[in-house]
C-alpha cells in the first residue's frame, strides 16, 4: 500500500458542494460522491476532520448586505452547517465510516460540543470528525474555522476542496486564458488577493506554517491523491 504523505488533515467543504446541480439544498448524489472520496482516505488509516459550510442553505453575508443584522444572519448560517453536517454524517455512516459530529454552538440532542481534546481522541480512534457551526462566532468564515481547527488539532495540512483544479490568477470558468499556480507563498496569496481562502484563514496558516492544498473535489480519486502526496491542484506554503 502507498505511504501517505499526511497523517492528519482538515478537509474544508463548501455548502455549495453538496447542492450538486440542484442549485439549492442537498443533492444526495453529490453528497454520496463526496462521502466516497472521504471513505477512500479513511481506508488508508488517515485521521480526517471535515469543516463544512452552509451556503447551499443560507449565506449570512448576503443576507446582511440586504439589510439583515449581520450577527443574526451569521448565526443562521451556522445553523445551516449543522443540517449539512448531519447529512454528511448519515451518508458516511451508511458507507461504514464511523463519525462524530461536533458543533461550536451547543445542541446536545444532535451533536457533541466541540472540545479539542475530545476531537483529537475521536481522530485517534479512527473516526471522521465533522465540525459544524464555524467558530461559533459571527463575522468569521468557515475557511477561518478550517484553519483554526487544523491548528488546534495539530493537523498536517488544510485541504480546500473546490470546483476547479487549483488557484488561478482569474476565474478559469470565465477566462480560458487564466493562469494556474502550482505553488504559492502565503504572502503572495495575500498581496495578490487570490481567492484561496479568506485573509484571516491564510494569515493563521502563515503564522503557524500550515500548508493549504487547493484541488478539485469533484474529480474522482483526488482526495486520495492529495493524501498520497501527488502534486495536483495548488499548494500554498512558505
Amino acid at each position: 500500500m502507498p505511504r501517505p504523505k499526511y497523517k492528519r488533515v482538515v478537509l474544508k467543504i463548501s455548502g455549495e458542494a453538496l447542492q450538486g446541480d440542484k442549485g439549492y439544498g442537498i443533492d444526495l448524489r453529490a453528497l454520496d460522491s463526496i462521502s466516497k472520496e472521504i471513505k477512500s482516505v479513511y481506508t488508508l488509516g488517515i485521521q480526517m476532520a471535515v469543516v463544512i459550510g452552509g451556503g447551499n442553505i443560507f449565506r449570512g453575508e448576503i443576507a446582511a448586505r440586504e439589510g439583515m443584522d449581520r450577527s443574526t444572519a451569521d448565526y443562521m448560517g451556522m445553523l445551516a452547517t449543522v443540517i449539512n453536517g448531519l447529512a454528511l454524517q448519515d451518508s458516511l455512516e451508511r458507507m461504514g465510516v464511523p463519525t462524530r459530529l461536533q458543533t461550536a454552538i451547543e445542541m446536545r440532542e444532535v451533536a457533541e460540543p466541540f472540545i479539542r481534546r475530545r476531537a483529537i481522541r475521536h481522530l485517534e480512534k479512527g473516526r471522521v470528525v465533522i465540525l459544524a457551526c464555524g467558530t461559533g462566532n459571527p463575522y468569521f468564515t468557515t475557511d477561518t474555522t478550517a484553519a483554526l481547527r487544523a491548528i488546534e488539532i495539530s493537523a498536517d495540512a488544510v485541504l480546500k476542496g473546490t470546483k476547479v483544479d487549483g488557484v488561478y490568477d482569474s476565474d478559469p470558468l470565465k477566462n480560458k486564458k487564466a493562469k494556474k499556480f502550482k505553488r504559492l507563498k502565503y504572502i503572495e496569496v495575500l498581496n495578490k488577493g487570490l481567492k484561496v481562502m479568506d485573509g484571516t484563514a491564510v494569515t493563521l496558516c502563515m503564522d503557524n506554517k500550515l500548508p493549504i492544498i487547493v484541488f478539485n473535489l469533484f474529480k474522482k480519486g483526488n482526495v486520495r491523491k492529495v493524501i498520497l502526496g501527488e502534486e495536483i491542484g495548488t499548494i500554498v506554503k512558505e
